[in-house]
């Protein structure tokens, strides 16, 4: 039961991809495409314990614009974008923050703390950084892309003895993929208690 002004706790998760320098992408785009990964990100991203649950996903205002409008609606999924500049809300987000705190908000206060299970921080590397500070933050979806890119966009150094890297994940696959020639592994970091 919600106590009047008391905020409802909801895990907080990161999802990236990264390329050997920990590169996320140049000029707002991905630098590669890999399908397999794509879907990797969807499915992770979309999945609910049950029926009428949904996640938060937070994206930053040029992780919004990079994502093709092809992917919306997401199954199971509110989308909110993270700007101090924009209004009104965007066409296929359902909210509009201008900051980190009033996610928290308004994703642990009713009526949104009743469904809303996860909330997924999509980049960019403001975003990631402040999220990955947040007491909530308890995993880090991060592919290794095992190849050198131009990135001009970096994920946020993270201490790994804090988020430490698990050696098998309940649904995240741990083999090796290959896909167009490049190989990649699906990674996930714990924060320790």
């Amino acid at each position: 039961m919600n106590i009047e002004g008391e905020e409802t706790r909801k895990p907080i998760r990161l999802i990236a991809a990264v390329c050997s320098d920990m590169g996320i992408g140049k000029n707002g785009q991905l630098p590669w495409c890999l399908p397999k990964e794509f879907q990797f990100f969807i499915d992770t991203i979309t999945a609910v314990s049950a029926p009428g649950k949904k996640n938060l996903l937070v994206w930053g205002r040029i992780s919004w614009f990079s994502c093709p409008e092809t992917v919306f609606p997401l199954a199971n999924c509110l989308n909110l974008v993270l700007s101090r500049k924009m209004s009104p809300v965007p066409p296929h987000a359902h909210y509009l923050c201008k900051d980190f705190g009033s996610v928290i908000h308004l994703a642990s206060k009713p009526p949104l703390c009743h469904i809303v299970e996860t909330i997924w921080v999509l980049g960019g590397p403001e975003v990631y950084k402040e999220s990955l500070e947040h007491p909530w933050c308890d995993l880090i979806y991060l592919t290794d892309i095992m190849a050198d890119f131009d990135c001009n966009v970096f994920f946020p150094k993270f201490d790994r003895n804090v988020f430490r890297k698990q050696k098998r994940f309940s649904g995240v696959p741990d083999e090796i993929h290959e896909e167009h020639g490049i190989t990649f592994q699906f990674q996930v970091f714990k924060k320790e208690a």
